[in-house]
């Protein structure tokens, strides 16, 4: 049989410093008198009725504060005094004394009433003695240094990030990695089959892991193993996940770490850590390294540097460049790298030879939000018949992330409800609380305000429904969400390019709700902010961004580098930015216009459906379509067809 391995417990700092207290008490408990013993407290008064009555053999006042009692042998006899011949820490009797302790008060005092004792003739002993404790003496002498010693441990403790190391390797440890280890003897679960959509990004990733277990099958026709592959894309899209998924499936030792662990109050520390990084790498090679958010040390070089000053953060980068590719680094270790800041990465980081790949990670298309879907479903129990692909297409512009927390949200709110599984509403009523905000019902807001609200969604409803490139509109509420005191809901077209007509329609569409104010109350409110914000984003793209404006050209003012981010000089002069801001002027104020004209054909129909909100406060697609009849560029409108009927549908605030 085999033996069962003993676990030897680890050691512990802490130990030394349990044993070093415990020596100190007891040095301050021994070292001086015989506190140890058992001794029973008095007061004066009863001293005095003992001394009296001829029970006091010896009295010795310590240090002119506290006088011990010995009592004689007769008086130890009375039951009185049974309660000091109890025993004392080593389990011995307290027979010989002293026997009670008291403080003396007034030290003249009492030395007159022992020496009127002995003038009465009562048999006793007393004396003045001084007891030191030299032990704690010393202690006190070197209690300063000891203090700041301390202070300066755990000073250095803090700053190195902890209690790894062992005993005195916290300050010493200072420079070496921080990177997790993830290898056969760690348990990943994360593999690539969790991983839904992202079908470009994990066959790279793959082709990754593959050349690490097979290397063979690309090194005989001459390939060479990737230095390196850059993730790039929004949050939440599932750049971090695919980097679990190759921890998991890869079976080679794979060192996590983020870029902000470099960075450090001591000067060189960072790039002490990056070279000890790549030496752990190198000795367990082949192996992955894996930075996320590595913009924190990889910004390009020479920007926001106006001090002159030795930067950390350069130095840092300078040593993971050299790590990467430079002299004696023919070792198989592969760099993965993952940011949503690309742009305002270093130029020598990006180049072939580093990163040789970029992997962009998009947002999710339709088909790959349905199998996002079947992943996050699989753990909660919902109904059979729910529609999966219906969820899909109502999660337009969702990230994985988003997905998710649609899916936990919606668990939450069907617990909330009691309901023994998640249905379809749940689900989207959680989009609606993701989305817009949660529900106030009980915001007090006045008749007034309530109807300027009403007129102001009814305005986009109706703008957009007459438009033919406004996302299709089928859910108003004057319900508060969130911030906003109504909203509009749309499910927006997944467009890869988008022309300026239809840029011009959603403007037009936004500007529906102050359009709506402006005709039936002629005067218009700060409930627009969020409107006026979209639209004035959207004109300035179309002029300066996009070159969809006739005046000023095929020119644009955009930089996908972040370069001109802190530059002091425009890149265009006066003269244009001036022709600039009267051209984003008038595409906002010809599509109000266009609102306004379009609401005034229509005034009984928005007075209608206005009337309509105020009776519901939700109203939904079936309602669009009966009072404002079918939509002129759509060819089947109707909702009990098109199954959109009470629907809650992905929304963008007004």
């Amino acid at each position: 049989m085999e033996e069962k391995k003993v676990n030897k417990p680890k050691f512990n700092p802490y130990w030394i410093y349990g044993i070093v207290i415990t020596i100190l008490l007891g040095m301050s408990m021994f070292g001086g008198d015989n506190n140890w013993q058992s001794i029973s407290k008095t007061n004066i008064s009863d001293f005095e009725r003992f001394l009296n009555q001829e029970d006091v053999a010896e009295v010795l006042v310590i240090n002119q504060k506290l006088a011990r009692v010995t009592l004689t042998q007769n008086a130890l006899e009375k039951s009185v005094h049974k309660v000091v011949k109890k025993e004392n820490l080593i389990g011995q009797k307290n027979i010989q004394g002293p026997h009670y302790e008291f403080e003396v008060g007034n030290l003249e005092l009492f030395q007159k009433k022992l020496e009127q004792a002995k003038d009465n003739g009562i048999n006793f002993k007393y004396d003045f003695i001084s007891v030191e404790n030299k032990w704690m003496d010393v202690i006190l002498g070197f209690l300063p240094i000891i203090i700041i010693i301390g202070i300066w441990i755990f000073l250095m403790r803090r700053m190195s990030g902890g209690a790894g190391g062992g005993a005195g390797g916290q300050i010493f440890n200072i420079g070496k990695s921080k990177a997790k280890l993830f290898d056969q003897n760690t348990d990943v679960k994360t593999t690539f089959k969790e991983v839904a959509g992202l079908e470009g990004a994990k066959e790279e990733i793959q082709e990754i892991v593959d050349f690490l277990k097979n290397p063979k099958k690309y090194t005989i026709l001459g390939g060479k193993i990737p230095k390196g592959a850059l993730l790039v894309g929004l949050p939440g899209t599932g750049k971090t996940l695919l980097a679990k998924a190759v921890a998991g499936e890869a079976k080679v030792p794979f060192f996590s770490i983020s870029g902000s662990d470099f960075v450090e109050m001591f000067v060189g520390v960072g790039a002490s850590r990056v070279r000890d990084l790549f030496k752990q790498a190198k000795e367990k090679s082949p192996a992955i390294i894996f930075i996320d958010e590595i913009d924190a040390i990889g910004r390009a070089r020479g920007k926001n540097n106006f001090t002159g000053s030795n930067d950390e953060r350069e130095n840092t980068l300078n040593q993971l460049l050299t790590e990467m590719d430079g002299f004696g680094t023919d070792t198989n270790v592969i760099v993965l790298a993952a940011t949503n800041r690309a742009d305002v990465l270093d130029k020598a980081l990006m180049r072939a030879g580093r990163f040789d790949r970029q992997i962009y990670v998009d947002l999710p298309d339709l088909n790959e939000r349905r199998e996002i879907f079947k992943v996050h479903l699989k753990p909660l129990k919902s109904i059979k018949t729910l529609d999966v692909e219906f969820l899909a297409k109502q999660t337009p512009g969702f990230s994985g992330a988003d997905i998710a927390n649609v899916c936990n949200e919606a668990a939450l709110i069907a617990a909330r409800k009691n309901k023994k599984s998640v249905g379809k509403q749940d689900f989207l009523d959680a989009v609606d609380r993701i989305v817009g905000g949660l529900e106030k019902k009980h915001k007090i807001i006045t008749p007034r305000e309530k109807k300027t609200i009403a007129y102001h969604e009814a305005g986009h409803a109706t703008v957009s429904w007459f438009l033919e490139h406004a996302a299709p509109l089928v859910k108003v509420t004057i319900v508060p969400r969130g911030q906003s005191l109504g909203a509009a809901w749309y499910l927006p077209e997944e467009r890869m390019i988008v022309r300026t007509e239809q840029i011009l329609d959603e403007i037009c569409a936004a500007l529906g709700g102050r359009a709506a104010e402006k005709l039936i109350f002629n005067q218009i409110s700060t409930g627009a902010l969020s409107d006026l914000e979209k639209v004035t984003r959207q004109a300035r793209s179309i002029v300066s961004v996009y070159g969809l404006n006739d005046a000023i050209g095929n020119l644009t003012y955009y930089d996908s580098t972040g370069q001109s981010e802190n530059s002091f000089n425009k890149p265009y002069s006066e003269k244009t930015a001036q022709i600039i801001d009267e051209e984003i002027s008038n595409i906002i104020e010809t599509q109000y216009k266009r609102a306004c004209d379009l609401l005034k054909k229509n005034k009984s129909k928005l007075t209608q459906l206005a009337e309509r909100l105020l009776e519901k406060e939700v109203i939904f697609k079936d309602d669009l379509f009966n009072i404002l009849g079918k939509r002129p560029f759509d060819e089947d409108q109707n909702p009990e067809k098109s199954g959109d009927n009470q629907e809650i549908e992905v929304a963008v605030k007004s």
